[in-house]
């Protein structure tokens, strides 16, 4: 099986940072795109960022120059730097990874159980 473990939420206030981390374990033979979602209370849940094993970024228009995503292949992590936070990028984050498992003959898409992130003073 494939497990996404997300670490780094937490309380900040406004223009503070805070950076998350996702790592993928198990039965793994690569990873594809990886990303970050978020989903606010009441909200769908929206994309962030994502980030191409070759390392091509795609941001949503409200975190673009405040958000920076980037990942470690070797560990099967990824990261998501959050500066400048804003009340309105409280929700919780769940990180997001199309992998190819040793054992499957196609990708599938796996979720972390997602992390929160309050911005508040």
């Amino acid at each position: 099986q494939v497990q996404l473990v997300e670490s780094g939420g937490g309380l900040v206030q406004p223009g503070g940072s805070l950076r998350l981390s996702c790592a993928a374990s198990g039965s793994i033979l690569w990873i594809n795109t990886m990303g970050w979602y978020r989903q606010a209370p009441g909200k769908q849940r929206e994309l962030v960022a994502t980030i191409t094993r070759g390392g091509s970024t795609n941001y949503a228009d409200s975190v673009k120059g405040r958000f920076t995503i980037s990942r470690d292949n070797a560990k099967n992590t990824v990261y998501l730097q959050m500066n400048n936070l804003e009340p309105e990028d409280t929700a919780v984050y769940y990180c997001n990874a199309n992998i190819r498992r040793i054992d499957a003959p196609k990708n599938y898409d796996y979720w972390g159980q997602g992390t929160q992130v309050t911005v508040s003073s």
